[in-house]
């Protein structure tokens, strides 16, 4: 037994000790997270262990020489193609949106549960009572984020449709893949009543922000802005009321105050008013210039107006120096009330943005109805509202920026970043994913359209990626809306791709036929990593791709009886040129055959596609 006080304060103190670590190991074994039973989830026979690929669809492809950009839709099943674009564009993505099934109970969620394919070859209707809903839909869900995350840049973001039924799992499960350190926030969309509601009108929806990597967005200060609602109407106020008052601001400034007075208080231009007063640089709000916390210079100066004194701010000056005030002055950027404080002027057109909130408005009917006359039928239930999705992917985005939506509906994503583009003189680029969902079910032997889908069926649209494909096209081409009127097109170009797979037997009984066939499909997957994507010529040997102003050019063949053929066909081309040979060894022994042609880099395989590539030559 301890005898003195210090031996009995050791004791106690090693205890402790032995405790902290029991109860660091408690806390190793039982993670804190999101639980469920991760269900196998199968895919169609042919399929199953069988390596995917993406073919192009060139009677659904079209160009247009307009310097805009190319946008790529892929139909298939979004875990295929995730995984080719994992191939492709690992690391360049800016931007991701998805809609997902919210796993309502009646919105049609179809899980394909490996174990039951004997009994529901098509997959598994998910109702609400279902004792494995949420596990079915966190097992699609978690394989496919998974899969996302890896395309994201550094600076990138996700963010994510999603309403009370699945909005805390989801929560969790991304804080599982992308981190609770790059959780940015819980958007909340208000989007009008819904007065069928039993118990309670919800009027909101959520979409889930995070980021792929907070913590560098932080370092290089990423801003994430969106434009302040109710400026255009100000702006063309003004510009009436200006040519009203033929440039006497002192009287446009009045008129400009009661227009704010005029409005309604539901018009967000009111949340602008104090931007009441207008000079020859435009709208302006006549905001403090004292410096904030006190103790700012006590200058005299004068009204150069009036030429006499005014009041100076209590807290004095927010100026570091006389100088720099007595120039804002001279460039007419002081505000002054007679022989009052004078105040700075703040221009509307520097000050167009904030910071983005949590809460917004929009009225759903809004897109429904825009998509209904573009269509002239009610071609799709419930579309996302492109106002609002290009709102948002102004915020997250950069003018050159790639945009994924792997679960596109009736592609709405793409037809915001059009439209996005054509604000701001971007070229940002779209990727689409639709799985080709029938808009059809058999009913005694008869086919007979699903429920929402009633007047696609009606006329014509046999799968849900056709309506995402003719939206775009419509947009993109032009077409005549419900009312006979033409509408002018935006143009842009657009590759179409299916998933497939390679060869005619599945990964582990490959045959020299399907070696070759993975190398011939790689080259259409290397153009997609390089965005070159117009194939310009295909020989038993090579292939060349371009966009106009670089080349990529793959060789795939082990046979090297054409590599001459196909340096003299690089050096013909004369453009920036990225090389792929499929080979054994490493693609450097063939530098010699570049190195007087400029302009030319000789790449390597990217890691997956070769992995796969040589595990059928083992």
């Amino acid at each position: 037994m301890p005898t003195s006080h210090e031996e009995q304060l050791q004791l106690r103190i090693r205890e402790l000790e032995k405790e902290v670590a029991r109860l660091h190991d408690q806390i190793k074994q039982q993670r804190y997270g999101l639980n469920w039973i991760d269900v196998p989830e199968a895919f169609d026979k042919e399929s199953e262990n069988k390596i995917p690929t993406l073919e192009e669809v060139p009677e659904l492809s079209f160009k247009t020489d307009d310097g805009k950009p190319t946008h790529i839709l892929i139909e298939g099943d979004n875990y295929h193609a995730l995984t080719c674009l994992n191939y492709t564009h690992r690391g360049k993505v800016d931007v991701i949106y998805i809609d997902p099934p919210y796993n309502t109970g009646s919105d049609g969620f179809i899980y394909k549960d490996k174990r039951m394919l004997d009994r529901y070859p098509d997959g598994t209707p998910v109702p609400v009572g279902s004792p494995q809903r949420h596990s079915y839909w966190l097992s699609f869900m978690h394989r496919r984020l998974e899969l996302a995350k890896n395309l994201l840049s550094e600076r990138g973001v996700i963010f994510i449709s999603i309403d009370d039924n699945e909005q805390a799992n989801l929560k969790l499960l991304c804080d599982e893949v992308f981190g609770t350190k790059n959780f940015i926030a819980s958007l909340i969309w208000r989007g009008g009543k819904r007065n069928m509601s039993k118990w309670i009108s919800t009027s909101h929806e959520y979409m889930l922000l995070f980021a792929k990597n907070l913590a560098y967005c932080s370092e290089k200060e990423v801003e994430w802005h969106e434009q302040k609602q109710g400026l255009n109407d100000i702006y063309l106020a003004a510009k009436r009321i200006i040519r009203e008052t033929r440039g006497n601001y002192e009287k446009a400034s009045e008129m400009l105050k009661q227009w704010f007075r005029d409005l309604p208080e539901s018009n967000p231009s009111k949340d602008h008013k104090h931007y009441c007063w207008i000079d020859d640089k435009g709208v302006y709000f006549a905001s403090d210039i004292s410096r904030g916390g006190g103790g700012g210079p006590q200058w005299q100066i004068q009204n150069p107006h009036t030429g006499e004194n005014v009041k100076t701010p209590q807290r004095g000056w927010a100026y570091s120096s006389l100088e720099e005030l007595q120039e804002d002055i001279k460039n007419g950027l002081v505000h002054f009330n007679g022989n009052g404080v004078p105040c700075k002027k703040r221009y509307l057109k520097d000050n167009e943005t904030q910071i983005l909130d949590t809460v917004f408005y929009k009225d759903r009917r809004g897109s429904s109805k825009r998509l209904r006359e573009l269509m002239g039928i009610d071609a799709f239930p419930f579309p996302k509202d492109e106002l609002i999705l290009a709102d948002k992917l102004k915020s997250f985005s950069l003018p050159n920026s790639i945009i994924l939506d792997f679960f596109a509906g009736s592609g709405t994503t793409l037809h915001a970043t059009m439209n996005l583009n054509e604000e701001d003189g971007g070229k940002r680029q779209c990727i689409l994913v639709q799985y080709p969902e029938k808009t059809w079910e058999i009913v005694n032997g008869k086919k007979k359209a699903k429920k929402g889908s009633e007047d696609a069926f009606k006329y014509g649209f046999d799968n849900i990626t056709e309506i995402t494909y003719e939206r775009n096209r419509r947009v993109m081409q032009g077409y005549t809306d419900a009312k006979g009127n033409e509408v002018e097109r935006v143009g842009n170009s657009l590759k179409y791709y299916r998933t497939a797979f390679v060869g005619e037997n599945d990964a582990r009984h490959a045959n020299e036929q399907d070696r070759l066939v993975l190398s011939q499909k790689a080259g259409c997957l290397l153009a997609l990593a390089e965005n070159t994507l117009d194939e310009t010529l295909r020989t038993s040997h090579y292939q060349l791709f371009t966009d106009g102003e670089r080349l990529t050019a793959v060789y795939f063949q082990e046979d090297l009886q054409r590599f001459e053929e196909f340096v003299e066909q690089v050096r013909s081309k004369a453009l920036p040129t990225s090389v792929y040979v499929f080979c054994w060894g490493s693609a450097d022994e063939f530098l010699y055959n570049f190195e007087d042609i400029p302009n030319v880099s000789l790449k390597s395989i990217p890691e997956p596609i070769l992995k796969i590539y040589q595990t059928l030559n083992a």
